[in-house]
């Protein structure tokens, strides 16, 4: 529980056994529930889950966006919050992501990976992917979010609804952000956590996943419904954050919170 507010984490895993533990195990006590959604497990994803306290919601259909969405429909909670099973993004900067959102009245929070604390850089193969995505993401939604790929995000569960959510697969992570960020009634930023050292192996095919998350942007763009008129939220423009030295969790010394809100032009 935060502030009054009922806060879920829901895990998408695909044979995470080790990572899931890990995860687990840090997960802070203002978390009410995890959810680990078990998509075609063919290990020990799920008993380790369960044995860890998470609740194991199974999905059959072979997707990230598949889990994800199974999960977002099995949260209890008034704040669901997203990240994978393979320790890539660290529990303990969940307090300051709460601590804006419900500050600043923000609707939508998504991380970008920023730093890893271990001094580990990703391959260059994988920053020239993700700069490609989120540069072709600026340019078609004129949306300034700098890591678009991002696998950990929260929202209020109220807003679901209002998100046209379609890909099954691991677009959906591209797909959420672009329905928050032009939705004239959604408040969104992005900022920046530090990110960990995975545990197991990538489930991501670069080649593949690429190509067709770089196909869907522009699918997405030419396909996206006019936000005019029976908009559900009223559009409430976006405040200056508090400053970080104002948090009363530990984090980082320097944070820099960047927003981008507003409809698509």
């Amino acid at each position: 529980m935060y502030r009054d507010k009922r806060i879920s984490v829901v895990i998408p895993c695909h044979n995470e056994e080790d990572g899931i533990a890990a995860v687990l195990d840090q997960m802070p006590s203002i978390v009410d529930e995890v959810v680990v959604v078990d998509n075609c497990s063919t290990d020990n994803t799920a008993k380790v889950a369960t044995a860890k306290g998470a609740r194991v919601v199974p999905e059959t259909r072979k997707g990230y966006g598949y889990a994800h969405k199974a999960g977002y429909a099995a949260a209890r909670g008034d704040i669901i919050i997203t990240m994978d099973g393979d320790g890539t993004y660290p529990p303990d900067s969940l307090p300051l992501l709460l601590y804006v959102m419900c500050e600043e009245d923000v609707d939508f929070i998504t991380a970008r990976r920023w730093y890893s604390k271990n001094g580990d850089t990703k391959s260059p193969i994988r920053l020239l992917g993700n700069a490609v995505l989120s540069g072709t993401m600026m340019l078609l939604y004129f949306k300034f979010v700098i890591d678009s790929q991002s696998g950990m995000w929260m929202f209020k569960k109220a807003i679901l609804d209002d998100l046209d959510l379609t890909s099954n697969s691991m677009a959906l992570s591209e797909e959420i952000k672009i329905e928050a960020f032009t939705h004239p009634g959604v408040r969104a930023l992005e900022m920046p956590i530090y990110y960990g050292e995975r545990i197991g192996e990538s489930k991501l095919n670069i080649w593949r996943d690429g190509f067709y998350n770089l196909f869907f942007l522009l699918k997405k763009r030419f396909m996206l419904r006019k936000k005019q008129g029976g908009v559900r939220l009223a559009h409430r423009p976006v405040v200056a954050a508090a400053p970080a030295t104002a948090v009363p969790t530990p984090a980082p010394a320097a944070v820099e919170v960047e927003r981008r809100a507003g409809s698509v032009g």
